[in-house]
């Protein structure tokens, strides 16, 4: 894209500005977590200089000012995934506690012993072992959907393990370890022909397309803020309001009650229900800056960028004998997942450092995908709009000179 101002974005990450042993870094290990533009570190120190004081609870300015820029964080979160009201918007810690959520709570108050959950087997342990935990307090079976050898959800498989048991759908939108991206919208609408809820775990599709929920009528989306280029411990589950409603609260203490006596205690409205105690301000602040950053440049932008960038790496790894990419579905995102002829991926890792080129090599908290392509671990390579098909060429010479080290 001739017209995607890739220098002017990579100026406003500080972090992208350095050199790694010598070397210009080079991070690509973006589906673990992306860095941060400027904006977003001076929304959190500028709250903290200025701004700074409990939210919700006090009549004092600070108060007033902080409880505003927060709320306004959870309106620009509204917004930018089209949810109907700010009271489905629920701030977490991040995916993994809004997948927790779920299950503790919905999955709790509505599964019992031989009820199903159906989840895919190219889901992280994000979306694995919360539904195991509840499968051991109520008796309820885990079920699981296979992938075949693109790394591709076996769509007819799927549709046959639905059943009259199935109580909760649970998919990851696009997968971490693969950058497989799942067909979400037929498994809603195969899911709500039987009145199945749907979750969608989001963490690594927010940064890379829109998603509006209203569209896709998911039930549930869980996503994180550390991967939409906004700080670490914060993340949002959005849910439907009525569901939420009938929900029983996650946690109890300060600000998602109403009333409290020692005999009983009166619940919050949504969305402070689910958010007991001292909330992370500066960080949903830091998020709410991180979605007018990727907002202003534009989320389909971004995507058909990082499209041409997945597909000029996929074209040079074709280039190098011994490579072979691990997930070739047909819908695909920012992630080059691969392995070497006899090099284990954690001296790939090791390696690329030393040239300045971060990578992630290890199971990805997805186990139960490496099994399957029977591999230890992978090399992976996660893009962001802030890399370059420049990168890509650094990276693929790194792997052809540690490939002649090797031998």
């Amino acid at each position: 894209m001739t017209d995607f101002p890739i220098e002017k974005i990579r100026a406003d990450f500080p972090i992208l500005q350095q050199t790694i042993r010598n070397k210009p870094l080079v991070y690509l290990d973006n589906a673990a977590t992306c860095q941060k533009p400027e904006c977003v570190i001076d929304s959190m120190s500028e709250l903290y200089r200025t701004n700074y004081a409990n939210v919700h609870r006090g009549v004092h300015t600070l108060s007033v000012r902080s409880t505003d820029l927060y709320e306004g964080a959870r309106d620009k979160v509204k917004q930018f995934i089209n949810a109907s009201s700010t009271k489905e918007i629920i701030f977490t810690k991040g995916t993994t506690e809004a997948i927790n959520l779920v299950a503790q709570t919905f999955g709790k108050a509505n599964l019992a012993e031989g009820d199903e959950v159906l989840i895919t087997a190219m889901e992280h342990h994000s979306n694995i072992v919360p539904w195991q935990m509840l499968a051991e307090q109520t008796g309820a079976v885990l079920r699981v959907a296979p992938i075949n050898q693109q790394g591709e959800l076996m769509f007819s498989e799927f549709e046959q393990l639905i059943s009259d048991k199935t109580r909760l759908v649970s998919v990851v939108h696009m997968s971490n370890a693969l950058g497989s991206v799942n067909p979400v919208q037929k498994i809603i609408d195969l899911a709500h022909a039987k009145d199945i809820p749907v979750l969608l775990d989001g963490a690594q599709a927010i940064p890379h397309m829109s998603v509006d929920v209203q569209a896709l009528d998911c039930d549930f989306y869980a996503f994180s803020g550390h991967k939409l280029y906004g700080p670490s411990g914060i993340g949002v589950l959005y849910g439907k309001q009525d569901i939420l409603n009938a929900m029983p609260p996650y946690q109890g203490g300060g600000d998602m009650i109403r009333k409290v006596t020692f005999e009983e205690t009166e619940y919050n409205t949504l969305p402070y229900k689910f958010e007991a105690g001292t909330p992370p301000i500066a960080e949903v602040v830091g998020l709410g800056a991180a979605i007018d950053y990727v907002s202003a440049i534009g989320m389909d932008k971004i995507a058909a960028y990082e499209a041409e960038l997945l597909a000029y790496a996929t074209q040079q790894a074709a280039h190098i004998d011994g490579l072979q990419i691990i997930g070739q579905a047909s819908e695909k995102g920012a992630i080059l997942s691969f392995v070497l002829d006899k090099i284990h991926p954690h001296d790939i890792g090791t390696m690329l450092d030393s040239l300045g080129i971060a990578i992630r090599a290890g199971h990805h908290c997805a186990m139960p995908v490496m099994d399957f392509f029977e591999v230890p671990a992978t090399a992976r390579a996660s893009f962001a709009m802030y890399n370059s098909k420049e990168e890509i060429d650094v990276l693929m010479e790194g792997i052809k000179s540690l490939i002649e080290v090797f031998g």
